[in-house]
């Protein structure tokens, strides 16, 4: 399967936290042919590729996505909701999916700016302020949604100039894809370790799919794959990442810098492109979780720089997503069983 084919299908689908099973099934049939597959009581998809040493390295990129979830039903077809990582601003007029005992649309509605009063525009939106309009009438919508149901954004697939894409959920399916473009790799490498590759849950909600997905491996190496900020336009205003410039490797305590510095002495030996971003605490990812597991992990993070996070339009380079891929599968090759322990200790 093609990359671009495989993100459209995972970004266009629906699976917020807590709900990753709903493309559980997909995924499973996308990786079967690179190893055992197993899921987990947490909905965490494991797939277990056997190498022929020793040692075992943990790739993870999480399978949730942002989202609401129902609150109240209201009169003439209104719903109330609460949000979870999204910037309520980036919802006016958007459309969105309820998901009740059947998918219904919505559109997130809010009062014109003619009939606001001064005092209420130059107030910043909140969740409060906003609804969801179904048009269906309070006792048809009682029969489909409930409190609790779960909302996500509708998404638009658009591929642009210099082999962009803009879509929905790139924050982490486009992590997925990279672990698809390793396990491609792989099939053509002979590698010594293990490799566990984990869609995990949750990561949006605390990263709880992490602490029991990499406490049930055990791995000597753990990277979780996840994405970062752009820094040119609306983009972070210090650092230097950028979109069709490589995969994004973490520096930090979070970050082991053996292991770290390991691979990027591969990404030169294979003229492999990839930036460096700085952290000095909690990098927000299931590397934070993955580092303190069982004894201690040894971890990396490799991010893939996107435009807008969190928003129904996040855009990314197909070539960040391929060469993240690449750069864990040279990785995975150039550990041999007995160098592991000497590598992952300080």
């Amino acid at each position: 399967m093609e990359d671009k084919e495989l993100l459209k299908t995972l970004c266009m689908s629906h699976g917020p936290s807590g709900r990753e099973h709903w493309l559980g099934d997909y995924v499973t049939e996308v990786f079967s042919e690179f190893g055992q597959v197993t899921r987990d009581n947490l909905n965490n998809i494991i797939i277990h590729k056997k190498g022929k040493g020793k040692g075992k390295i943990m790739l993870m990129a999480h399978l949730d996505e942002v989202f609401m979830i129902i609150t109240e039903v209201k009169e003439n077809g209104f719903l109330a909701f609460k949000g979870n990582g999204i910037d309520p601003k980036t919802l006016v007029s958007k459309e969105v999916i309820i998901h009740g005992k059947e998918a219904i649309h919505g559109i997130i509605g809010i009062k014109p700016p003619h009939l606001m009063k001064d005092e209420d525009r130059k107030k910043a939106v909140t969740i409060d302020s906003l609804l969801i309009d179904t048009g269906y009438s309070k006792e048809s919508l009682e029969n489909i949604v409930k409190p609790g149901d779960y909302v996500t954004v509708k998404g638009n697939y658009k591929e642009l100039l210099n082999n962009n894409v803009s879509v929905k959920t790139v924050d982490d399916r486009g992590g997925v894809v990279a672990l698809y473009r390793c396990a491609k790799e792989l099939k053509n490498i002979k590698h010594d370790m293990d490799v566990y590759f984990v869609c995990s849950a949750q990561e949006e909600v605390g990263h709880r799919g992490a602490k029991t997905a990499t406490n049930r491996i055990n791995p000597d190496i753990g990277i979780a794959v996840d994405v970062t900020f752009d820094c040119g336009m609306y983009g972070l205003e210090h650092g230097d990442t950028e979109l069709g410039k490589g995969g994004v490797i973490c520096i930090g305590p979070n970050i082991h810098p053996k292991v770290r510095k390991h691979l990027m002495k591969v990404c030169k030996e294979y003229n492999i492109p990839f930036q460096l971003e700085v952290e000095a605490g909690n990098t927000g990812t299931d590397a934070w979780d993955i580092q303190v597991a069982g004894e201690g992990i040894a971890t990396l993070l490799i991010s893939i720089p996107i435009k807008y996070m969190h928003t129904s339009v996040e855009t990314v380079n197909m070539d960040d997503i391929k060469n993240t891929g690449y750069m864990m599968a040279k990785l995975i090759e150039s550990i041999k069983g007995e160098e592991l322990e000497e590598l992952v200790c300080f």
